[in-house]
């Protein structure tokens, strides 16, 4: 079970902070992404981590966004600055298994909404 939490409303150039808190220990086989999805259009990818630590971005934001993981908390973290209008959607997050595709789970989201 995946729970995120950190959503909210937010002025553009503000931070935020989402988490994603797994309900065991899986983080050294299963690799873990944010992804998001606003209103008309398709889930994207917004970073991952992988269960060895390596880090992926969309170029979107690149340099705004990090993704980090704390294995004793069994969370997840996207630490979000510099946000922009278009940032806002709801964020999902992702735990794929690094072996077998088939282990896929997602949770239930959180909104974000950046606004003036």
């Amino acid at each position: 079970q995946l729970v995120e939490s950190g959503g909210g409303l937010v002025q553009p150039g503000g931070s935020l902070r989402l988490s994603c808190a797994a309900s065991r220990n899986i983080f050294s086989v299963f690799d873990m992404g944010w992804y998001r999805q606003a209103p008309g259009r398709e889930r994207e990818l917004v970073a991952e981590i992988s269960s060895g630590g390596r880090t992926n971005y969309a170029d979107s934001v690149q340099g705004r966004f990090t993704i980090s993981k704390d294995n004793a908390k069994n969370t997840v973290f996207l630490q979000m600055n510099s946000l922009k209008f278009e940032d806002t959607a709801v964020y999902f997050c992702r735990a794929n298994h690094a072996v077998v595709a088939t282990l896929d789970y997602w949770g239930q989201g959180t909104q974000v909404t950046v606004s003036s």
